[in-house]
């Protein structure tokens, strides 16, 4: 298990600072995020000051953007970085693609697994150097490919990851992608009963094994050096669980533990802006389940234990303020990767 890190500057001048900072700590990767920046932009800035560090967007949202678009920024990118840029891809809910984006809402899965195609053909078109364009389907067509519009062609393979929370994206994932996003709001049953059975059948139907495969995600860490720490770490966790858990896609990873019934309750409550209400909602016992905590001294091994043949790669999900300097980090670091 892999100890990566969410892009810590949200400006960009403070990107190569950044960077730098998570190469030389020991993290395995640097994720950035599509909140209030670019998913792509701080990543250019990442892959020209960095040597060893893999990076990628967790997530790009793929629909408002064509899967050519896409494949232009990745293909740069992955040439820029040498073959360290990974692909993360999530396809958003409704209210999102509609109301912030402003773009119809068309089936998901579907859809993905046509960009996902097309993203294919259009990597192997640029890889071939000269080879045909040719993608057809329902909802993406891609059939033109001159030489003054295709890339110099690389031969730096671009992981493909995509997000998800339910079958049917679950299983798109282990059909078509090289890994899965797992949402942060998840318990080690969920990952074990619900999503791993479903990226097997995909692995089945491509003909691929779970050695083939890469699970993610942003687990939701409560730690801190002492007990009064770990509570006040351990209200922001609540607040964010409960935050999640009144999405009704989200529904399923409560209804793993019998708790189908609390989603309806925080839904009502997050559409009348009780967040106060909404924590309240969220049990210790649910806090628990959707969180792992200790200090600072035992919280990887907690953490490994806990995602042990589940998860390959982490990166902790702290939203609160936590009170730690760089040779924790450091410690941390090579504790998971060496």
């Amino acid at each position: 298990m892999k100890l990566d890190t969410m892009l810590s500057a949200r400006d960009l001048h403070e990107v190569p600072k950044a960077a730098k900072a998570a190469e030389e700590a020991g993290f395995g990767a640097i994720w950035s995020m599509e909140a209030g920046n670019d998913g792509f932009l701080p990543l250019a800035l990442a892959a020209e000051h960095t040597r060893r560090i893999k990076m990628g967007p967790a997530v790009a949202i793929a629909f408002p953007r064509s899967p050519m678009v896409m494949a232009n920024t990745s293909y740069d990118l992955a040439r820029l970085s040498e073959g360290r840029f990974i692909l993360g891809l999530g396809t958003q809910v409704k209210g999102h693609i509609e109301r912030r984006y402003g773009m119809r809402y068309e089936p998901p899965v579907p859809k993905l697994r046509e960009y996902l195609e097309s993203l294919a053909a259009i990597f192997k078109c640029w890889n071939e150097g000269g080879a045909k364009l040719s993608y057809k389907g329902k909802y993406y067509n891609f059939s033109l490919m001159t030489p003054f519009f295709a890339p110099r062609p690389h031969q730096f393979k671009i992981p493909v990851y995509i997000a998800g929370v339910n079958e049917h994206i679950c299983r798109l994932a282990g059909e078509l992608c090289d890994g899965l996003h797992a949402h942060p709001f998840n318990s080690p049953k969920y990952l074990r009963e619900f999503v791993m059975p479903h990226l097997e059948a995909g692995f089945k139907k491509s003909g691929r094994s779970r050695k083939d495969f890469t699970v993610f995600t942003t687990p939701f860490v409560v730690v801190g050096g002492n007990d009064e720490e770990i509570e006040k770490a351990r209200a922001g966790v609540r607040q964010q669980i409960a935050f999640y858990a009144s999405t009704r896609t989200y529904q399923v990873v409560l209804e793993t533990h019998g708790w189908g019934d609390v989603a309806p309750r925080l839904n009502e409550k997050a559409a009348k802006g009780d967040w106060t209400g909404m924590a309240s909602e969220i049990t210790d016992e649910m806090l628990d389940t959707y969180s792992v905590s200790g200090r600072w001294d035992d919280i990887a091994a907690k953490v490994k234990a806990r995602y042990d043949g589940l998860l390959d790669r982490v990166a902790f999900y702290m939203p609160y303020k936590a009170g730690v300097d760089d040779d924790a980090w450091r410690h941390l670091c090579q504790q998971f990767n060496g």
